[in-house]
């Protein structure tokens, strides 16, 4: 299977620079998203998650963007509220509407081989962004969007080095249960910290969102006090800021009293970490509007893509966020 790789940052906004591993010769999905190559005007269906998170609504506005009429396109956009039914009864509404295209963000992994099947037999191509199915690869033309396991992987690498053989006792903030950015981001994680000191003592559900996190970690801490807990995984920036509001409620200085490691690098999340109440943060890129854009028209041309597009993904410490927070577009 052939992959894709995009440098992260501001190419994303300049150009869209790639390059690309395994198959030399192949076509260039961000070539065509400028939203060139004719007159007719594209409609695509784009099933949201919903706008659980800050890193939610910048990919919303990247996918609206790029997905314009100046753009040439009719986007029939829907956001779910991370209500998997819905999300799929929207598809099946794409599909009755006779769409060119379909582009879903997937909530949860499983449950969608239905679904998909019923566009495959209307002929309406299938994209996916930012989520991963279980369902079989034959039933999409590609996915575009991160390396999941791997943000986990560096997450979990930043904890190993900073704990060392300290023992640490850990709680984590999990995304929604069943997503591909939660499982894959625990799985990373556990594999990076194997055989350290550190102790996941707890782990739970806060659904990407700050008051998840927020409520998640306020029982969290009336369960094992400001003293038991040395370190939060969030598996999102929101979650990790609900967490920080928590902490700061029970009287401790997050960042200091207890430690956060996070994943998304949004603004706020940022921001936090440059005030120094997260310590370290991974970055998940949201703008995948031109990426995705760019998959759909070469899909409609009959043109040869990538199954899978990987966007890579940065890390950042307070002082390189500080450096570079001013210039970031989210």
């Amino acid at each position: 299977m052939r992959k894709k790789t995009l440098l992260a940052g501001l190419a994303l906004l300049a150009g869209l620079g790639l390059a690309t591993t395994g198959c030399a010769g192949s076509n260039g999905a961000g070539a065509a998203g400028d939203g060139s190559g004719g007159d007719d005007v594209i409609t695509v269906g784009f099933a949201q998650t919903g706008s659980e998170s800050g890193w939610r609504s910048a990919n919303t506005e990247s996918m609206k963007e790029a997905f314009s009429a100046e753009n040439g396109y009719d986007l029939i956009f829907n956001a779910a509220d991370n209500d998997t039914a819905a999300q799929i009864a929207a598809v099946r509404d794409f599909i009755n509407q006779g769409v060119d295209a379909i582009v879903i963000a997937p909530i949860v992994e499983d449950g969608w081989d239905d679904v998909l099947q019923e566009a495959a037999d209307a002929g309406i191509p299938v994209i996916l962004e930012d989520r991963t199915v279980s369902a079989s690869d034959d039933l999409y033309a590609s996915w575009v969007g991160l390396d999941f396991k791997k943000e986990g992987v560096m997450a979990g690498e930043w904890a190993a080095e900073t704990f060392g053989d300290t023992p640490t006792k850990m709680v984590v903030l999990e995304g929604t249960t069943g997503s591909a950015p939660a499982n894959d981001r625990a799985a990373g994680f556990d594999e990076a910290v194997e055989g350290t000191a550190i102790e996941k003592i707890d782990s739970q559900t806060g659904d990407f969102t700050r008051d998840g996190g927020k409520t998640v970690m306020e029982g969290f801490l009336q369960k094992y006090g400001v003293d038991g807990i040395d370190l939060v995984y969030a598996h999102n920036d929101d979650m990790a800021l609900g967490a920080i509001e928590a902490i700061e409620a029970a009287g401790a200085e997050p960042g200091v009293d207890i430690q956060i490691v996070s994943i998304d690098a949004v603004k706020d999340g940022m921001q936090a970490l440059v005030d120094g109440k997260i310590n370290f943060i991974v970055e998940c890129n949201p703008l995948l509007g031109e990426l995705t854009s760019g998959l759909v028209r070469d899909v409609l041309a009959g043109k040869d893509v990538e199954k899978k597009v990987y966007v890579e993904d940065q890390s950042f410490t307070q002082e390189q966020a500080a450096e570079v927070i001013d210039s970031r577009p989210y």
